[in-house]
């Protein structure tokens, strides 16, 4: 895990969210991600709606940046979020509070690539959510 500050993650986000904006994105579902397929076999959700899901990260949502661990992409940064949503279950009885594990790296051509989007395993630690939250009681 990197050591990072909200400035550098703000930066990363605008520029990932402006390729997702742009459609200049795409979410794995491959054989190696059904976790991701999971999602969309649980949950009533589409390309709009991870779209917007996307869309609608902060900085607050940040919870670490890694070196990606597969040969030949050690140089690659990964950043993790986790988005609380509201899901509707398409086989249970409605809507459901869900949190996701967001992973994803961009490109240097831009192209951001959504590694994992499912539900969390674990609970996630927010670096920036205590700060945002401290500075509102203040106020």
């Amino acid at each position: 895990m990197h050591k990072v500050n909200r400035s550098e993650i703000a930066q990363y986000l605008k520029n990932a969210l402006e390729s997702i904006k742009n459609d200049n994105y795409r979410i794995d579902l491959n054989i190696h991600r059904q976790k991701n397929i999971n999602l969309y076999t649980d949950y009533i959700i589409d390309e709009q709606l991870s779209k917007k899901i996307l869309l609608s990260l902060e900085v607050s949502d940040f919870t670490e940046k890694l070196d990606n661990d597969h040969v030949g992409r050690e140089y690659e940064k990964l950043y993790v979020f986790e988005k609380k949503v509201k899901l509707v279950e398409r086989f249970g009885s409605g809507e459901k509070l869900v949190p996701l594990y967001i992973k994803m790296r961009q490109r240097d051509d831009g192209l951001v690539i959504v590694i994992s989007f499912h539900e969390e395993m674990y609970p996630q630690q927010h670096p920036f959510q205590t700060q945002r939250l401290s500075r509102r009681l203040k106020t």
